[in-house]
C-alpha cells in the first residue's frame, strides 16, 4: 500500500493552495508576519477608518490598522487595534489623529513623543484626537464660501449693469478725445520746448550776466564815500535851515519879518504901475525927433 495515494496528493496540493491564498490575502491587507506590536487607539469618530489601512508616524508607515470596534459599553468610543513593527518604540506623549482624504478614505496619523526614554507599553491605549482633516476644514469654511461667492455675484451683475449703460460709451468717447486734446498739447509742448525755450533760456542768462555786472559795478562803487557825501549834504541842509530858523540872521529877517515882505510888495506894485503907464504914457519918459526938435 503506497502512503503518498492519489487522494492524499490531491490534498495536500489543496492544503498548499489554502496557506497561499491566506498568505497572498495577507500579504494584500498589509499584515507581515515579522515580529511586531499591537497597540489600541481610541476615537470619538472613526471617519470611515478601514481595516488594513496604513499607520504612518511623521509621514513614514510603520504598521497597519489590524481592527476596528465600536465599544457598546461606551457610546461614542471606537478602538482601533493597530499593529507596528517590533522596533517601533512609542514614547509617552504619542499622539494619533485621523486624516480624511479628499477623494474618500482615512489614514491614521501617529505623532511620536519626543522623550524616548519613557514609552508606552505594548498592548496600552492611546488618546486619539479628533483633529479635523482637509474635508472638515473645507466643511467650515463653506458658508464663508458661499457669502464670497455671493459677493461676486452681486458684483458681475453691477459689472454687467454698468457695462451696458450707454453712457458708457460716451466716456470713453469722451475719454478718446481728452487723449487726443493730450497729445495735441504734447506736441505743442515738445514744439515749445525746441524751439522758443531755448531763446527763452538765453535772454534769462543775458539778464543773468547783466545783474552779474550790476552787482559787480556796485562792488566797486566806494559805497564809505558816497555815505560821507549825503551825510556831508544833510549837514550842509540842516546848517541852512538853521540859518532860516534863525530869527537874528539876514534869512530868518528876510523870512521872518513882514516890513521887508510889504516893502518889497509896494516896490513890485509901483513898479508894476510905473510899466503900465509907461505903456500907456510913453511920450512923458522918451523925447525924440528925427529931426532933432522936441514936441512940448
Amino acid at each position: 500500500m503506497k502512503f503518498f495515494t492519489k487522494e492524499v496528493k490531491i490534498g495536500l496540493t489543496g492544503i498548499a493552495a489554502l496557506v497561499v491564498l491566506y498568505l497572498g490575502i495577507s500579504y494584500l491587507k498589509g499584515i507581515k508576519f515579522s515580529p511586531s506590536h499591537n497597540y489600541y487607539i481610541t476615537f470619538n469618530n472613526a471617519k470611515g477608518l478601514a481595516a488594513s489601512s496604513p499607520v504612518y508616524a511623521d509621514g513614514y508607515q510603520i504598521g497597519i490598522v489590524r481592527n476596528i470596534t465600536y465599544d457598546f459599553n461606551k457610546p461614542g468610543e471606537v478602538v482601533v487595534e493597530v499593529t507596528v513593527d517590533d522596533d517601533v518604540r512609542m514614547p509617552v506623549g504619542t499622539k494619533a489623529s485621523l486624516a480624511e482624504g479628499m477623494l474618500g478614505g482615512c489614514t491614521l496619523n501617529l505623532t511620536l513623543g519626543t522623550n524616548p526614554k519613557e514609552v508606552i507599553a505594548v498592548g496600552d491605549t492611546i488618546k486619539g484626537s479628533d483633529d479635523d482633516g482637509l474635508m472638515a476644514q473645507a466643511a467650515k469654511m463653506l458658508p464663508e464660501v458661499t457669502v464670497v461667492l455671493h459677493h461676486v455675484d452681486s458684483l458681475i451683475t453691477t459689472i454687467n449693469t454698468v457695462a451696458s449703460d450707454p453712457n458708457i460709451a460716451k466716456v470713453i468717447g469722451n475719454t478718446e478725445q481728452l487723449t487726443a486734446n493730450l497729445n495735441s498739447s504734447s506736441q505743442h509742448l515738445n514744439k515749445l520746448l525746441a524751439n522758443d525755450m531755448p531763446k527763452l533760456m538765453k535772454t534769462f542768462d543775458e539778464a543773468g550776466q547783466n545783474v552779474n555786472r550790476l552787482t559787480g559795478n556796485l562792488a566797486e562803487l566806494d559805497m564809505q564815500q558816497t555815505l560821507n557825501k549825503v551825510n556831508q549834504t544833510i549837514d550842509d541842509v540842516q546848517g541852512l535851515i538853521k540859518l532860516m530858523e534863525d530869527p537874528n540872521g539876514n534869512l530868518g529877517l528876510l523870512l521872518k519879518d513882514t516890513a521887508i515882505y510889504h516893502n518889497l510888495n509896494n516896490t513890485i506894485k509901483s513898479a508894476n504901475n510905473l510899466l503900465i503907464d509907461l505903456q500907456a504914457h510913453p511920450k512923458r519918459y522918451v523925447h525924440f525927433s528925427v529931426f532933432g526938435k522936441k514936441d512940448k
